[in-house]
């Protein structure tokens, strides 16, 4: 079986952040199965990708996040936009030429069928990808975030290029999911809010590199938080933890995070340090006694919430930070008020005990392995159809 995976961004051979990690488990997963699996987007600046030259479609490099371009270059993504009726997210990705991508796969050896790693790129090129039977993984429910930044966006303009995003990734969103001969979602959530039973559906749990070979680090400070925070729904909990948790800390009470800051977000006070970007995650989360797990929007699973359990750091959680996980370690403590956020990371930091994550983590990665012959499974049986058709 050869696989086309048609995704925004190859993962880098040091995974970066949480869509870098997920990418990169679910492709070791693929490879573990499948006879060859070629990949298919862009690379991130300067970063070298973790796959063999021979098994890749590099389309070139390219930085997508939006707080990182200049304003010429918004402009020309939200002009591509408005002149193709692509989302926004996608026009970004529409920088080649059809008919060159056309010419690169057809010089594969024989595509069985493609996997769809979210909307952006299948979304980007929409009369490619579609001739052959398709898995389609929904890291997330895009159009729900797109809501949810549009009811968070500070100004008329922004919040209707957001209600314009909802609603062209609602459709785009639906019709991959009736195209598509079988859906992975991470949560059985967004499953259920992209309208698809469990039959045609899978839920993929993920697993993060952190708890292999994890060296044991004496804490320096009582709080370490890390994320890609130009994200809106990372920004929406990021502004509530800075805006409404850390005003209720004590002041020797120190907190790290580490991570791209958007340049007009201020620490509040002091004690609450923001680091940029750091060499080794893991090692800096292990910096903290414990990990407050901020999380307010957005949809699927959070990366960090699955690298905080498979570490055992003590964890103060919101609701929203914990979606798709099933069972919590008991070292984890739950709240969505402010003030007992506050209160959980004084105390949790007072008895710091990390734990041993590696039962979670293996566990996660059967549960993995077992999800993902199940998807192959189903899209076995459509490629036999296709065939015979």
């Amino acid at each position: 079986m050869h696989l086309v995976f048609v995704t925004s961004l190859i993962p880098p051979e040091t995974p970066a952040s949480g869509f870098d990690v997920a990418n990169a488990a679910m492709l070791a997963a693929l490879d573990e199965r499948v006879e060859r699996v070629t990949v298919l987007g862009y690379k991130w600046p300067g970063q070298p990708v973790g796959r063999q030259d021979d098994r890749m479609i590099v389309l070139g490099e390219m930085d997508a996040r939006t707080q990182n371009a200049s304003l010429a270059t918004k402009l020309g993504w939200l002009g591509r936009a408005v002149r193709t009726g692509l989302t926004f997210a996608s026009a970004k990705l529409r920088q080649k030429p059809s008919s060159s991508l056309a010419a690169e796969l057809a010089a594969l050896p024989p595509i069985d069928a493609f996997v769809w790693n979210s909307v952006q790129m299948a979304g980007a090129y929409p009369e490619l990808f579609r001739d052959r039977p398709a898995l389609f993984i929904a890291h997330n429910v895009e159009h729900q975030s797109a809501r949810q930044n549009a009811a968070a966006a500070s100004g008329a303009f922004e919040r209707a290029l957001y209600r314009r995003e909802a609603a062209l990734l609602e459709e785009l969103e639906a019709d991959l999911c009736r195209q598509a001969s079988h859906l992975i979602t991470l949560t059985d959530d967004d499953r259920k809010a992209l309208g698809m039973s469990a039959e045609d559906a899978t839920v993929l749990p993920l697993v993060t590199p952190a708890a292999v070979n994890a060296p044991s680090i004496e804490p320096r400070v009582d709080a370490t938080m890390i994320g890609s925070w130009g994200w809106t729904p990372n920004r929406i909990g990021l502004e509530w933890f800075l805006q409404q948790v850390a005003p209720c800390l004590p002041a020797d009470f120190t907190v790290e995070i580490a991570g791209d800051m958007p340049s007009d977000i201020r620490s509040p006070a002091a004690n609450i340090r923001f680091v940029g970007r750091v060499e080794d995650a893991t090692e800096f989360l292990l910096g903290g006694r414990i990990v407050p797990l901020a999380s307010r929007a957005g949809t699927g699973v959070q990366l960090k919430t699955l690298e905080t359990f498979e570490l055992g750091m003590p964890a103060v959680a919101t609701t929203s930070s914990l979606r798709g996980i099933a069972h919590l370690p008991h070292n984890v403590t739950v709240s969505d008020d402010p003030a007992e956020f506050a209160s959980l990371m004084v105390k949790q930091a007072a008895d710091a005990r990390r734990i041993d994550g590696s039962a979670f983590h293996l566990a996660q990665k059967a549960a993995l392995g077992d999800a993902m012959d199940r998807a192959l499974a189903a899209l076995g049986r459509d490629m036999a159809a296709f065939r015979a058709a």
